[in-house]
């Protein structure tokens, strides 16, 4: 069962899943721009460079880590980024963050995902983009947000992870921000810790 998820929604991702979480992947998919040629003749496909992005918090709201496509793996392993796509070129997820919940270290309160378009184009040229959370165990999609809400920005805090009473929980932030990196959105971030 996939939960479409809306810009402010709150889930217990243990609830959806049906049992407890102990690995999740967050998938970012996108197309790249398609233009057409000359008099409408021919086209040309321009690669978009967007970037996933996953900022860890202690309690105190203080960065604790963060995996992005410059460091690959948090320094306890327990966030793995698969790599950075540059063209959102073939199907199905161009680039995931995979977490394992159950080695995330207490002293991490939550994890912050973002997407940033590296490349610089605003998302109003992206096409097909979307943020999933997906049960690592079983490959079921448990939550999707759909980067329905197109404009003129360059990246998007997408979703926050934290523990709430001992369980995960996800909050769909869906904030629109600017920049080329999750360095650029920090202080929007701040706000939702």
């Amino acid at each position: 069962m996939s939960v479409n998820l809306s810009k402010g929604q709150k889930i217990s991702l243990d609830k959806e899943a049906g049992a407890s979480l102990t690995r999740i992947t967050m998938g970012l998919g996108w197309d790249s721009i398609k233009t057409k040629g000359f008099l409408g003749f021919g086209s040309k496909t321009e690669a978009i460079d967007l970037d996933a992005s996953c900022v860890l918090f202690d309690e105190g709201g203080k960065l604790a880590d963060i995996v992005w496509f410059r460091q690959l793996k948090s320094k306890d392993g327990s966030v793995n980024h698969t790599g950075d796509n540059r063209t959102g070129a073939g199907d199905g997820d161009d680039e995931q963050i995979e977490v394992d919940l159950s080695r995330v270290p207490a002293s991490v309160k939550s994890l912050v995902f973002t997407v940033n378009s590296f490349t610089g184009q605003n998302f109003s040229q992206v096409e097909n983009a979307y943020c999933r959370i997906v049960n690592a165990s079983n490959s079921q999609e448990i939550a999707r947000f759909n980067l329905s809400v197109q404009g003129a920005h360059t990246a998007q805090i997408m979703a926050k992870l934290y523990r709430h009473n001992g369980e995960w929980k996800m909050h769909a932030i869906g904030e629109n921000g600017n920049g080329r990196t999750f360095d650029d959105l920090m202080p929007q971030i701040s706000v939702h810790l």
